[in-house]
């Protein structure tokens, strides 16, 4: 397997990147966007995945890089019940609650898988390289 040189080559963090931008789509419209608090906590927690990807992978430790995928991992649990929530109270229709609570389950799924294959690999990060 190949090391990706930059956070945005990860598979998971262009999943997250996809999964921001449909959080953003569904917000701006009708009712959803007249609650200013919930679009605030979804757009935070949706960011909040991509973002925790990108910092981890910054740090150049496998270590500290598996601390922020778990962090990553819960606030997509966060979208995944805010999600939930915006169908809950007629925001998104079921099917569009319906493929992304999918996603994010998806995305959910493929870090785990992420942070199990980092956990395995005998690559401790760039940073413990010898000069």
């Amino acid at each position: 397997m190949a090391k990706a040189q930059k956070f945005e080559e990860l598979a998971i963090f262009q999943m997250a990147r996809e999964l921001c931008k449909e959080v953003y789509k569904i917000t701006k419209e009708k009712e959803f966007s007249k609650d200013s608090r919930f679009v605030q906590q979804i757009h935070a927690s949706s960011g909040s995945v991509m973002d925790n990807i990108a910092e981890g992978f910054e740090r150049e430790g496998n270590k500290e890089f598996v601390n922020f995928l778990y962090i990553a991992k819960g606030s997509c649990g966060e979208v995944r019940s805010q999600i939930i929530r915006a169908s809950d109270v007629g925001f998104i229709d079921n099917d569009t609650a319906t493929r992304l609570y999918n996603d994010c389950l998806s995305l959910s799924k493929a870090i785990s898988a992420f942070i199990k294959s980092l956990r395995t690999s005998d690559y401790r990060g760039s940073k413990h390289l010898e000069p």
